[in-house]
């Protein structure tokens, strides 16, 4: 059997929007916590990417495989590079090192959008929640069933808290991983929709070309949510990696 692989899920879902995936592949063990927050486990406090990559770490199983989407993708870099021994091989799925427009970096989105949301976050949370999961499958193919899927499994396991929804949002607002992606060890795949209008296709490469042992594979016609539009090319290029690596 391979090494264990361990999902981490994106900002406002949960561990079972991994369910479809750990079905296609039930050889493999696989865990899919969580996030602090979500899923009726409890929040942290600072809520940033490093906090989060900390809190998971102890519950991981040694030199496992780990997989991270959106902003799940950003706690799993951040935890490669900070708890390398726990890390034997890395896949970050429409993921970027920093989700907002900065200084020396215009590969994410404009501070204003990502304002809007923080706002509706305040007056109607779960009606903004669901805007922004809307936002995940534009453009790409299947996009009303991706979205469909998407709405099916956010309430899935609770509702969570308009406190952790703005919190996640203001660690997107300010993440920046940039210099520690040079610290990451683990072989890398990085897998992104040509499509994804949250994390950009061009912060995709941005990742595979710094990250010291990565490669980029892009779906061109997916959005921001390739593993539920594309499910058998993800799985494909997912087990491909698995027998390289893990």
């Amino acid at each position: 059997m391979s090494a264990p692989v361990t999902l981490l899920h994106g900002w406002g879902l949960h561990g079972g929007i991994w369910d479809a995936l750990r079905a296609a592949l039930p050889e493999q063990e696989m865990h899919a916590p969580d996030l602090p927050g979500y899923g009726g486990r409890a929040s942290i406090a600072p809520y940033s990417v490093e906090a989060l990559a900390d809190a998971i770490a102890p519950d991981l199983p040694e030199a496992g495989l780990l997989l991270g989407w959106s902003m799940g993708g950003m706690v799993a870099l951040a935890l490669a590079a900070r708890h390398p021994g726990k890390v034997k091989a890395l896949v970050l799925v429409a993921t970027t090192p920093a989700y907002v427009n900065r200084a020396g970096w215009d590969k994410g989105l404009t501070p204003e959008l990502l304002q809007g949301f923080a706002e509706g976050v305040q007056s109607d949370y779960r009606a903004t929640l669901l805007r922004f999961l809307s936002l995940q499958a534009r453009g790409g193919d299947a996009a009303r069933e991706v979205i469909g899927r998407l709405r099916e499994s956010v309430f899935a396991r609770g509702e969570p808290s308009a406190t952790v929804l703005a919190e996640g949002l203001e660690l997107l607002r300010t993440v920046d991983l940039r210099e520690q992606v040079k610290q990451v060890e683990a072989p890398t795949l990085v897998l992104h929709g040509g499509y994804d209008g949250l994390c950009l296709p061009e912060a995709a490469q941005w990742l595979a070309e710094r990250l010291p042992r990565a490669r980029l594979a892009l779906q061109p016609k997916a959005a921001h949510a390739p593993f539920l539009s594309h499910p058998e090319w993800f799985v494909e290029e997912l087990k491909g990696f698995l027998r390289e690596h893990a």
